[in-house]
């Protein structure tokens, strides 16, 4: 628990900055811009050296793949049924597939699981979320930020390969087996540190919880796929092929868990719907607390 109450500070942070008159408007749009050219990247160049495939983990690997597939789909549904504008039907298909599995669903996963069920965590983290956030995202960013014009096959497929985290994927994986200076890899792992604080800062700084008439819909829908449609859907899949043991507990548990922050950044920073983004990242972190531990119970 003491992850979920770190972003609750840093959320707090970022609230309590919004009130100093010093505080450019902007300081959330600058961290947005820092987090993805720098803090981003160096944690994807962090991670790239601890994904493994084993056939003994294909439940908690395939289980994110087949979870976004539901999700896209739900998404793109109540987008036509409440006419939801291009940006926020972008937003949505960005922030719902990815949770956060790594910052808190490590430390959750351990705790109340205890350190056999990692393995699982990691996996599910790093073959599902990680993969997904470094290149479905960056695809659905390109496709629907409101910058591109008529966006054309080579228009986003050059926003693709320009893109920082796809471009870091690229790299780690060069240098993957490569034997880097200590010096580099400190820094990566401290650049890669200040995400999440830097992050919830953000969205700290940008969090308002007065929405408009149309935000409703999209905010309610979010939290619900989110929260309650995601882990009851890997139940139902895996339940459906007869599976069942820790391995299809801790896929459920990941699916449970609320928005990735680093999706909710690469969203906010391609223009789609910022106010939405960080209410449904910092209203998911808090209903976080009352939904995970209802998860666990329901698992035993």
């Amino acid at each position: 628990m003491e992850n979920f109450y770190l972003v609750l500070a840093y959320l707090m942070i970022g609230m309590l900055l919004k009130r100093l008159p010093a505080m450019p408007e902007n300081s959330g749009l600058v961290l947005n811009i820092y987090v993805l050219y720098v803090a981003l990247p160096a944690l994807i160049l962090k991670n790239i050296k601890l994904l493994t495939f084993s056939y003994a983990l294909l439940i908690p690997a395939v289980t994110p793949w087949l979870l976004l597939l539901v999700v896209v789909a739900s998404v793109l549904l109540l987008s036509k049924v409440f006419a939801w504008p291009r940006e926020v039907t972008g937003a949505l298909l960005i922030v719902l597939p990815l949770g956060n599995t790594s910052f808190l669903g490590f430390p959750m996963t351990e705790a109340l699981f205890g350190q056999s069920a990692m393995p699982y965590a990691v996996v599910y983290d790093q073959i599902g979320s990680f993969i997904a956030l470094a290149t479905y995202v960056t695809i659905i960013a390109a496709i629907f930020s409101p910058t591109m014009q008529k966006p054309t096959v080579k228009s986003i497929f050059v926003k693709i390969i320009t893109f920082p985290s796809f471009i870091a994927l690229i790299v780690g994986l060069l240098v993957r087996d490569l034997s880097l200076p200590p010096l580099t890899y400190n820094l990566i792992d401290n650049l890669a540190a200040t995400l999440v604080p830097v992050v919830m800062i953000a969205v700290g700084f940008q969090l308002s919880f007065r929405f408009s008439k149309s935000e409703i819909s999209p905010l309610i829908s979010a939290l619900t796929i989110k929260l309650m449609l995601m882990p009851i859907a890997a139940w139902l899949i895996w339940m459906a092929l007869g599976q069942e043991g820790l391995a299809v507990q801790i896929s459920i548990f990941q699916a449970a868990m609320p928005p990735m922050i680093s999706a909710g950044a690469i969203a906010i920073m391609a223009g789609l719907a910022p106010r939405l983004v960080s209410g449904i990242i910092g209203l998911g972190i808090l209903s976080g607390l009352i939904s995970l531990p209802i998860v666990f119970w329901l698992l035993q």
